[in-house]
């Protein structure tokens, strides 16, 4: 029995220059007002970002229950392209399995996050993201649904950049 195994892909086109979609998606003072599902917070957000360099977020749910979030930084491309794993966290940074959270998680083995920046002209940026886990199972965790409301409040963010000048 063979596997599905095609990633999640999530694409959004944003009403912004790709510099400032870019600024939303790597700048841990935005990163905090976007990361996590509708009505989560994100009270920490670390981020390290150079090849090589981590990340951390505290995603809390409405009730107050917290999962952490690390990563590592594998490749930047700078406004075009970012390659970078994405594990399951202790407020540390220290991996650990999804079951520590009540998770299953099913990645695809080796596979990293992948985050592209096309500049579209007209002030329009196409955003997508290739998730490190097979379609069909984020589609079943809720995990696609998760992405498609952060990309929601991401907008929202970046509108709000966007107004600000």
């Amino acid at each position: 029995m063979t596997q599905n195994t095609e990633r999640m892909v999530i694409t959004r086109v944003f009403d912004a220059p790709r510099e400032l979609v870019w600024k939303a998606w790597t700048d841990p003072k935005y990163v905090m007002q976007w990361w996590g599902p509708k009505e989560f917070t994100a009270p920490v957000c670390k981020i390290d970002f150079r090849v090589g360099g981590k990340f951390l977020c505290c995603m809390r749910t409405p009730d107050g229950q917290e999962f952490w979030n690390g990563g590592e930084y594998h490749e930047i491309v700078p406004y075009e392209k970012i390659v970078s794993s994405m594990y399951f966290a202790d407020a540390e940074g220290n991996k650990v399995d999804a079951s520590a959270y009540g998770v299953e998680h099913e990645a695809i083995e080796d596979a990293c996050d992948v985050v592209t920046f096309e500049d579209l002209g007209n002030g329009k940026t196409r955003l997508t993201f290739t998730g490190n886990e097979p379609m069909e199972s984020a589609k079943e965790s809720g995990q696609l649904e998760g992405w498609r409301q952060i990309f929601e409040k991401l907008a929202e963010i970046v509108a709000q950049m966007e107004q600000a000048g």
